[in-house]
């Protein structure tokens, strides 16, 4: 019975280290890295050539929180997602590769996403 999942936290980790083989990000398109928790969601910009973050939101940032009065899950995602994407324009990034983490493209992880293509991210 070896490599048989018994939680699914423990099947989220192998999918998202599935996912990492091909996911990389360089100096010209970095990763944009999402975290879903049970109740929060965060997003990462990330250069994995030197291993930095290069951009950082979430749901518990001053600038999310004041945009937002007791929305959805998924309308906290999508502003998220707004926030993500002006950062990393205003840091000169406008190409990612998208990185879900383990995820499906589902739900709050699409939310994210949709809102960072609507404020102009690229991916």
């Amino acid at each position: 019975m070896a490599g048989k999942i018994k939680t699914a936290r423990q099947g989220r980790i192998r999918r998202h280290a599935r996912l990492r083989r091909r996911v990389e990000g360089t100096p010209e398109r970095p990763r944009l890295a999402v975290f879903r928790s049970l109740n929060h969601i965060y997003a990462q910009v990330i250069n994995d050539a030197i291993g930095h973050t290069l951009v950082a939101a979430s749901d518990a940032d001053a600038d999310v929180k004041s945009q937002l009065s007791g929305g959805t899950k998924t309308v906290v995602a999508t502003a998220v997602g707004k926030v993500i994407a002006e950062r990393a324009k205003a840091a000169g990034i406008t190409k990612v590769v998208f990185d879900r983490g383990g995820n499906r493209y589902q739900g709050r992880v699409k939310a994210l996403a949709d809102g960072a293509r609507e404020a102009g991210l690229d991916f």
